[in-house]
């Protein structure tokens, strides 16, 4: 029953499979620019748009700040991790392919699975997000969308941007990306604006107490609470994590993708936390908690920033779209490397003829998570995704001194320093901010994980390539 369960991928393998160029594979089309903005286009996103005001009103009040610092310090240390994997194995699949080449097979089906949870659902959460600016930027040019066809179980501009986006993968990588990079300028742009803007606007007074006094229970504010709050906010981050997914239809992988993983996280911190003091700073976070902070924020401070109110919305409208691009996008790519692996069924692995993406893959992604943005509440979808994104930085740290044990051999373009204490303490933070998650979102977790078990055994163990060879 065991036999081969942990039977490893040969990386030498990989890495041969990673520098063949195909007509009939995926393209290699990404330039340095063009990752550094899918990176900025995925963790630029739900993070300062809806979840910041989320997490200020429900667990660190104005300390959000903080929480957002505690997530960028566990997301460099898996970040390091991954820019080692993404340059030394560029193949699709991300955690996945690295899980397969450094800890067998059956670790890399959890993976897998693991990322599907962190990747559709990540693009639901953001489509709900997207759905609420879009809503009250409709209201504001008089057009009334009713609540019953905004909210679950019926919510149709999260649906409808979620199919929009899945048709843009379809048609090409280059053509997203191309809209993406515009997208990320935009949000840069508007996120800019509303923090220089909204500086002469703080009022003191709503940052004290900075941290506020715990309630008794733990993760309702206080120091539990900034760190239930990271544990939170800590999937805004990983659109690192999708970059690495597109190391196989990058130009120059080996230099580019620890640029683009560590420059976009750099870049995003300083951006939360920027937006995280300005918006607790002119509204009380107490008011914080709906899908459209930022929004509130500005009509929170009256005729002084009324002209910034469009600005905002539509920037959120945006930004958030490039997020959803991103997300798609990975999930994709890990639908790709498993069917390629014969653990899914080869459908999810075939590419377009004109447009060489794996649209099959993208159009289920799309329609699963327009299922998932059209029925969920934001808060369950923002939770399972952490937890989700936090189980596969875990693996990726411990997977990364175990392949420099077994593999010491192996070129590494971008080698994580300090080896094995960066790794360790990644992986110690991640663990430590999933059991400070709800247990409810454990319990789910562990659902799904059960669910993808039954079909590893039941398909993929059957028809892997691995255990046939």
């Amino acid at each position: 029953m065991v036999t081969g369960l942990f039977n490893k991928k040969s990386v030498d393998s990989l890495i041969q499979e990673a520098s063949v160029d195909s007509d009939e594979g995926l393209a290699r089309s990404l330039s340095l620019a063009n990752l550094i903005a899918l990176g900025i286009g995925g963790i630029i996103g739900a993070g300062i748009f809806v979840l910041t005001g989320q997490a200020a009103a429900n667990f660190a009040g104005p300390a959000i700040a903080l929480s957002f610092i505690l997530a960028a310090i566990s997301c460099a240390m898996s970040g390091l991790c991954y820019a080692e994997f993404a340059s030394m194995i560029p193949i699709a699949g991300s955690a996945y392919t690295y899980a397969y080449a450094t800890l067998g097979e059956l670790v890399a089906w959890i993976i897998g699975w693991d990322l599907i949870l962190e990747y559709i659902f990540c693009g639901a959460t953001v489509a709900v997000g997207w759905s609420g600016y879009f809503v009250s930027l409709c209201k504001d040019l008089g057009i009334i969308i009713p609540p019953e066809l905004a909210n679950p179980p019926l919510n149709l501009p999260a649906m409808f941007i979620l199919a929009l986006m899945t048709a843009l993968q379809v048609v090409g990588l280059r053509q997203s990306t191309a809209v993406n990079n515009f997208i990320v300028l935009v949000k840069m742009a508007v996120i800019l604006i509303f923090v220089f803007a909204g500086i002469a606007y703080i009022n003191q007074q709503n940052w004290l107490p900075f941290i506020p006094e715990n309630t008794g229970e733990f993760g309702s504010f206080g120091w539990s609470g900034v760190w239930r709050g990271a544990g939170v906010v800590f999937f805004t981050y990983i659109g690192f994590d999708a970059v690495s997914c597109a190391a196989q239809e990058a130009r120059n992988p080996q230099r580019d993708m620890p640029i683009a993983i560590l420059g976009s996280l750099l870049i995003a911190t300083v951006l939360y936390i920027a937006v995280a003091l300005v918006l607790t700073g002119i509204v009380p976070y107490q008011q914080l908690n709906v899908p459209d902070p930022i929004a509130v924020g500005v009509n929170a401070v009256g005729e002084g920033l009324r002209w910034l109110k469009p600005i905002v919305k539509i920037g959120a409208i945006a930004g958030m779209s490039s997020v959803i691009v991103v997300f798609l996008l990975g999930q994709s790519r890990v639908f790709y490397a498993m069917a390629n692996d014969g653990l899914l069924p080869s459908q999810f692995a075939a590419i377009h003829a004109k447009f060489r993406t794996p649209y099959i893959a993208i159009i289920v992604s799309g329609i699963v998570a327009m299922l998932l943005a059209g029925l969920l509440p934001i808060g369950l979808l923002g939770e399972l995704v952490s937890i989700g994104t936090l189980l596969a930085f875990l693996i990726v740290c411990i997977a990364v001194p175990i392949l420099r044990r077994t593999r010491p051999d192996l070129p590494r373009p971008f080698r994580t320093p300090l080896v094995p204490l960066v790794p360790i303490l990644g992986a110690l933070i991640s663990a430590l901010q999933m059991l400070s998650l709800p247990r409810d979102t454990w319990l789910r977790l562990i659902l799904w994980l059960a669910v993808g078990l039954l079909i590893y055994f039941t398909y993929g163990r059957k028809h892997s390539k691995l255990l046939q060879k």
